[in-house]
C-alpha cells in the first residue's frame, strides 16, 4: 500500500462512524437530480446536520446545513433518525467525495463519506427513484445498468435491515414478496407484491459496487365502508312504509287501514314528464274529436237550411203563378161587366212567315165574336 493510500485509508477509517451511515458509490445522469438518506444514531437526534464536499474529512467544505434551500438542500427527519440530501441540476464538475455530517458542540464532528459520479451515461440508474403502492397491492421498479456490469452482482437492498434480494429469486420480506427479474439485457425489474405499511422506506439498487437510491411509499387501503347519505323525514317515512308492507306480505297478516294510510310517495321527475306527456296527448285527441263533431253538425245544419230554402222557393213560385192567373180572370171579368165589347183577335201562326196580303188571300184571318150573356 502506498503512502498516500495509507493516509487516505487512515482518514476514512477515523472518520467512518457506526453512528452515521449512507451509501458509498452513487451514480447520476448529467443534468439530473438525486435524493438519498443519511441515517444517524438516536444520540444525534437534536444535533445540526450538514453536507460537506472534499476528499479529506478534516478539510472538507460545508455546502449546505439542515433546512437550507437551493441547488443543494438538507432536510432532517428526527422521527426516523435520518436526514436527506437533495442535489439538483448536477454537472460533471459535481463529481467527487462528499460527507454526511453531524455537528458536535463538545467534540469532533461525526460523518460518513460517499462518492458521487455524474455522467451522460451512468453505470446504474432507475426509471423512477420515487415509487408508491397501495397496502396489499404491488409496485414495480425498472432498473438499468451498462453492458460492462452485465456479469456483476445485481441486488435490491433495504436500508432498514440491510437485507438484499438477488436477481432470479423470489424472496419473502415479512408479508410481502420480492421478485428480482434480470433479462440479462441491461435491464432489471424489481416487483414487490402484497405490500405492507412496514415495507415503506428507502431501498437501493446496485450492480457491482455502483448504487442508486429508491424511495417507496405505501398508502393505506381505501375503506370499504359505504358512505351514508342523509335521508329526509319524508324519505324515512317512505322507506319505513315500504318495509312494513313487505313484512306484512311475508307474514300474510292483515294490515289495518291506519297503517296503510300514508303520505303519497314522491313522484320522480321522469314520472311527472310521462304524466304531462300523456295528459297532452289526451287533450290533443279531445280537441280533434270535438272539431270533427262540430264540423259534422255544421254540415248537417247546412243541408237542412238548403232544403228549407229550396222548398220555400218552390212554394213562392206556385203562389205567384196562382195570383197572376186569378188577376187575369178577375180583370177580364171586370172588363166584361162594364161594357160589352166585341173583341176581334187575329191569330197568326208562327210556323209560317207570310205577309198580310198573303193572309187575306189565303183566308187565314179569323174573326171571332164574344157574346156577353
Amino acid at each position: 500500500m502506498s503512502h498516500e493510500s495509507l493516509i487516505l485509508y487512515i482518514i476514512f477509517c477515523s472518520a467512518d462512524s457506526e453512528s452515521l451511515k449512507t451509501l458509498k458509490n452513487l451514480a447520476v445522469k448529467r443534468g439530473g437530480s438525486l435524493t438519498f438518506p443519511c441515517f444517524y444514531d438516536e444520540k444525534y437526534k437534536s444535533n445540526h446536520k450538514y453536507w460537506c464536499k472534499g476528499q479529506d474529512w478534516l478539510l472538507c467544505k460545508i455546502v449546505a446545513y439542515t433546512n437550507t434551500s437551493g441547488r443543494t438542500s438538507v432536510t432532517d427527519h428526527p422521527t426516523q433518525n435520518m436526514f436527506t440530501v437533495e442535489l439538483n441540476s448536477l454537472q460533471d464538475s459535481d463529481s467527487g467525495y462528499y460527507w454526511c455530517a453531524v455537528e458536535i458542540s463538545d467534540g469532533s464532528d461525526d460523518g460518513d463519506y460517499v462518492y458521487l459520479t455524474v455522467s451522460s451515461d451512468p453505470a446504474v440508474s432507475v426509471i423512477n427513484s420515487r415509487v408508491s403502492g397501495q397496502e396489499g397491492g404491488s409496485v414495480s421498479v425498472q432498473c438499468l445498468y451498462r453492458a460492462e456490469y452485465k456479469n456483476k452482482h445485481i441486488k435490491w437492498c433495504r436500508f432498514k435491515d440491510k437485507r438484499c434480494f438477488l436477481w432470479g429469486r423470489t424472496d419473502t420480506s415479512q408479508n410481502s414478496v420480492v421478485l428480482v427479474s434480470d433479462d440479462r439485457k441491461e435491464s432489471v425489474s424489481v416487483e414487490m407484491r402484497g405490500l405492507q405499511k412496514s415495507d415503506a422506506g428507502w431501498y437501493w439498487f446496485s450492480a457491482g459496487d455502483v448504487e442508486v437510491p429508491v424511495h417507496l411509499t405505501v398508502t393505506e387501503r381505501p375503506s370499504t365502508t359505504t358512505a351514508v347519505t342523509p335521508v329526509s323525514a319524508t324519505e324515512k317515512t317512505s322507506i319505513n312504509e315500504t318495509t312494513s308492507v313487505s313484512e306484512t306480505m311475508t307474514k300474510n297478516t292483515e294490515t289495518t287501514t291506519a297503517e296503510l294510510t300514508t303520505a303519497p310517495p314522491a313522484v320522480t321527475a321522469s314520472e311527472k314528464e310521462n304524466d304531462t306527456s300523456k295528459s297532452g296527448k289526451i287533450q290533443y285527441k279531445l280537441i280533434w274529436i270535438l272539431l270533427a263533431v262540430g264540423l259534422g253538425l255544421l254540415l248537417i245544419l247546412t243541408i237542412i237550411i238548403t232544403c228549407m230554402l229550396a222548398k220555400k222557393c218552390n212554394g213562392n213560385q206556385t203562389e205567384s203563378r196562382g195570383r197572376v192567373s186569378n188577376t187575369a180572370v178577375h180583370t177580364s171579368s171586370s172588363a166584361l161587366d162594364h161594357e160589352s165589347v166585341v173583341i176581334y183577335s187575329s191569330v197568326t201562326t208562327t210556323t209560317k212567315k207570310k205577309t198580310l196580303s198573303q193572309a187575306v188571300r189565303d183566308d187565314e184571318v179569323i174573326y171571332s165574336s164574344v157574346v156577353l150573356e
